[in-house]
């Protein structure tokens, strides 16, 4: 399964998994979209990424992790 954009949750999870001791409160915007880029599993335009889609993922990556 190839993770989009769209996919918020699931791209949270990974982050979780794959970044344990990152702390998603704290991460900035361009630290962000690089370790989503970088998963395994991401495939899609990166052009395509704005800042509510960012603010999306940090939001369900600290619910995560709650």
């Amino acid at each position: 399964m190839s993770l989009k954009w769209v996919d918020v949750i699931d791209i949270a999870i990974e982050l979780c998994e794959q970044y344990p001791d990152q702390d998603p409160l704290t991460i900035s915007f361009p630290d962000l979209y690089e370790k989503v880029m970088g998963l395994d599993e991401f495939d899609d335009d990166p052009n395509r990424c704005g800042e509510k889609i960012l603010e999306a993922i940090q939001a369900a990556w600290i619910e995560e992790q709650d």
